[in-house]
């Protein structure tokens, strides 16, 4: 089976202080960021993870109220992407999800996320 050309995913994103951007819409000026270390912003998603898989949790809520991504205001949902458009760790493990599947931690540049592919 050859791989989409395009996948549609969406995520929660936790920033830390090794993060690329140092600011996001919950915490503009950076206050909280620049304080959290990666294994704690680590160990915050994995707790979110365990919400939403042991269904305490729907994955849009919890993007919506903890993702430092703007797709926050839209569930987490970034849309359809094609290879070559998001940063490497996080495009390998959209196109490597079934739908409805929510990945383990991937960490990028912007930060750690968790992603569920929706299309």
């Amino acid at each position: 089976m050859s791989s989409p050309k395009q996948v549609r995913a969406s995520h929660i994103l936790i920033k830390h202080k090794g993060s690329r951007r140092k600011a996001s819409w919950k915490d503009p000026e950076g206050r909280i960021i620049t304080n959290t270390t990666k294994d704690s912003a680590v160990s915050h998603l994995k707790a979110l993870r365990d919400d939403i898989n042991s269904g305490n949790a729907n994955f849009e809520d919890i993007a919506s109220r903890y993702s430092d991504c703007n797709s926050a205001k839209r569930g987490g949902d970034l849309g359809p992407f094609g290879r070559g458009q998001m940063q490497k760790p996080f495009e390998e493990a959209a196109f490597a999800l079934k739908v409805g599947e929510i990945s383990d931690i991937v960490d990028t540049d912007s930060g750690v996320h968790i992603i569920k592919r929706t299309g």
